[in-house]
């Protein structure tokens, strides 16, 4: 050591001293020999050449450095990989990687990606963790091997686990990614935080984005600040644009526009083009920062120089509008090109618009039509309208109603209401489809809902024509207290047709658009009955059936529900069934019941197929038929009908209609059971109780036998559940008192 403070001073002897050592082989003396080279005392690096020509290993490395830097002698890269060669062969394993490097750089030697690779590979496989991030690295840019994210994984993770910082990062990036490997926030986390504890201020950034997106770790804006800072605090540019972000918006940290500005402004002036634009924006907004436009346009130009999207467009703006630059719609169109030939959907819509109307161009519908095409087909939904348009005039382009067609529909469906009510009038006058009247009126509607004047007035006119599916439009509108629509369908009703007559009577009877009144819909409902109006004559028999605005009236009831069951109209039959099997209002006939039932049954109608299953099932104005009655319980439970979910239940369990099968009576039980249904949940119980078909399960039966209690399942299904809790331990039991708090809240009738 002494030796060495003196050769540092320049102290001849020590410098021979040490010279002699190293020809002794002593190694401590061939350090301090490298290093008094590096200072440039030509002794010591002859006595390396000398060494090295000897076959000393580390001469013949040093020396190969000497000549790849030049230090003390011309600059030599052939020299270097000769002497790296000569040192690799006696084993030393920083030379191959050193070898790899000049390859991999070019540095001294012609750039050689391949040859990069052998000698990466020949260090990195005896444990240089350098070369085996290196290698990594190769193989993530399919530098002279073949492109290959799940080796570069694994040599990242080599050189990781050997504490190489570098590769910590990438082995944490390559997780977070899913690249080559099975993406793992958690291991990603894991890595990221390995890095950052040697400092990596990229490694701080990237677990700052962890922890505000909330991957691997719970979502904590506040940490994610603290890592922005720390790598902010290091000069990296992304962490401080992050950071910014988070002052400007108030995540994590109190909103602060001053410091996001200071922040944006850091990042911006190391040439991060995000940053710019957003610095722009704080000026163009006068966020943080006096409102200042021709320093909005400075900050946007820098970033639109480096090819930033956004703000070439914004900048764009900025000459269209004449804020902080001089209006010139040229150079607006100049930007906005630049803007919109790298797919910024915004430009592409504004520049057919520019076309369109000549501003800063000659006008050119053909160009229009092209840039609309352009923001139209990544989903612009006011250039899908507009293209519409074009289509429908033929300007640009060659008219072609199918086109406008599509293109309407396209931006009806994202909700446009101009080219809902376009699309409907498409419809409504068969240009480009099939004239149809009820999709132009489902157009009008949905335009109308969206206050679309033109849509609601079309839908008048329609409905003064007597359009059924504009009434009906209408009735809804006026649902919703629309002055207009209620007038027309008043004025049509007044005029005679029945469609409006029965949409009146509904809104009197239900208050809707208009005060509830139930003489009034009692007595629309009979104008429009006594016309033969199906819906209008069930209606008027319901009231008279509930006694609602007219004294309870059976008689009535049942012979208007059969002028509207002669109809077809599934309702009216399935009542008319109701009252021949209640003798209501004439004499009770369960023959003629089960026809009523029948007809509304085979119309899909629910009650009506279970009501018919019951007939067949009790031989009830039908010869007895349980196969009938479980094809008819099935009908109605595969429409979701507790009641014959639960009679299927019970022909399966009891081999009644259909084979006995244990399971599928389960199956019908649950779906039941699961609608609150206090005999499937009884017989649930029961079930588990007595292991049928399941194992036995004594907690599965408490809870059930619990809830069938709590729906009014009388004494028998507490008797049973009370028997079934002796059976159990005291930790079971709470168990399946858990359980049957769950089912309670998810299964009764109270939840």
């Amino acid at each position: 050591m002494w030796y060495s403070k003196a050769a540092e001073q320049g102290n001849a002897c020590a410098i021979n001293t040490i010279i002699q050592m190293v020809k002794q082989g002593n190694t401590h003396a061939m350090s301090t020999l490298i290093e008094i080279e590096k200072n440039g005392h030509d002794s010591a690096r002859k006595i390396i050449i000398e060494m090295a020509e000897q076959g000393h290993m580390e001469a013949q490395f040093q020396l190969g450095g000497i000549y790849a830097t030049g230090r003390g002698v011309a600059q030599n890269g052939k020299q270097a990989v000769a002497w790296y060669l000569k040192a690799v062969d006696q084993g030393h394993v920083e030379a191959p990687y050193l070898l790899g490097w000049m390859y991999d750089t070019g540095r001294g030697v012609a750039q050689d990606y391949k040859q990069a690779i052998v000698w990466y590979r020949n260090a990195a496989e005896r444990g240089h963790a350098k070369a085996q991030f290196k290698l990594g690295t190769m193989y993530t840019y399919g530098r002279g091997v073949a492109q290959n994210d799940t080796l570069a994984g694994a040599w990242y993770r080599k050189a990781a686990e050997q504490g190489h910082v570098e590769a910590q990062y990438h082995l944490a990036k390559v997780l977070y990614e899913g690249r080559g490997v099975k993406q793992d926030y958690k291991q990603a986390v894991a890595w990221y935080r390995k890095a950052v504890e040697q400092g990596d201020a990229g490694a701080q950034n990237n677990l700052g984005v962890m922890y505000a997106n909330g991957f691997g770790v719970a979502q904590d804006d506040a940490k994610a600040v603290s890592w922005y800072h720390k790598a902010a605090e290091q000069d990296h540019v992304e962490a401080q644009y992050n950071l910014a972000g988070m002052y400007a918006n108030g995540k994590g940290v109190a909103e602060d526009h001053e410091q996001a500005v200071d922040w944006y402004r850091k990042a911006a002036e190391q040439g991060y083009a995000e940053a710019q634009c957003d610095l722009a924006r704080m000026y163009f907004e006068g966020r943080g920062v006096a409102q200042d436009g021709a320093k909005a346009v400075i900050w946007y130009r820098k970033a639109a120089g480096q090819g930033h999207v956004e703000a070439r467009f914004l900048l764009g703006t900025m000459y269209t509008y004449g804020r902080g630059i001089a209006q010139n719609d040229k150079e607006a169109v100049a930007w906005y090109h630049e803007a919109a030939e790298r797919g910024h959907v915004e430009a592409q819509f504004l520049l057919g618009g520019i076309y369109g109307t000549g501003r800063g161009v000659a006008q050119d519908d053909k160009q229009a039509a092209a840039w609309y095409r352009k923001a139209a087909e990544k989903g612009h939904v006011e250039a899908r309208f507009l293209l519409g348009t074009m289509n429908s005039y033929g300007r640009g382009i060659a008219q072609n109603d199918k086109q406008a067609v599509a293109w309407y529909r396209k931006a009806a469906e994202q909700g446009y209401a101009e080219a809902q009510y376009h699309l409907a009038r498409m419809y409504d006058g068969g240009l480009g489809v099939v004239q149809n009247d009820k999709k132009a009126v489902a157009w009008y509607h949905k335009a109308s809902e969206q206050g679309n004047a033109n849509a609601l007035d079309a839908l008048y006119k329609m409905a003064k024509q007597g359009n059924t599916h504009a009434l009906s439009s209408l009735g809804e509108i006026a649902k919703n207290g629309h002055d207009g629509a209620r007038e027309i369908i008043i004025e049509v009703a007044e005029q005679g047709s029945s469609i409006a007559q029965t949409k009146l009577g509904w809104m009197y009877s239900n208050g809707q658009g208009v005060e509830q009144d139930d003489a009034l819909a009692l007595a629309w409902y009979r104008k429009a009955a006594e016309k033969g109006h199906a819906i209008a004559q069930y209606n008027l028999g319901s009231m008279y059936d509930e006694g609602q605005g007219v004294p309870q009236d059976y008689a009535q009831a049942a012979a208007w529900y059969r002028k509207a069951a002669e109809q077809g109209d599934a309702d009216a039959q399935y009542n008319l069934g109701v009252m021949y099997a209640e003798g209501q209002g004439m004499p009770q006939d369960d023959a003629q019941a089960v026809v009523w039932y029948r007809k509304a049954a085979e119309q899909g109608y629910t009650c009506a197929q279970y009501n018919l299953g019951v007939s067949y099932d009790n031989g009830r104005g039908v010869a007895q038929d349980y196969t009938q009655a479980v094809v008819w319980y099935r009908k109605a439970a595969e429409q979701g009908d507790a009641d014959s979910q639960y009679n299927l239940g019970v022909s399966y369990a009891n081999d009644q209609g259909v084979a006995q099968d244990d399971a599928q009576a389960l199956v019908w039980y649950h779906k039941a059971a699961e609608q609150g249904h206090a005999e499937a949940q009884y017989n649930l119980g029961c079930m588990y109780n007595n292991g049928r078909w399941e194992p036995q399960d004594f907690k599965q039966a408490y809870a059930w036998y619990s809830v069938a209690v709590v729906n009014g399942y009388g004494g028998k299904a507490a008797q049973y559940r009370d028997r079934v809790a002796k059976q159990l331990t005291p930790s079971a039991l709470e168990a399946a008192q858990v359980l049957a708090d769950s089912y309670i809240q998810q299964y009764s009738f109270q939840s």
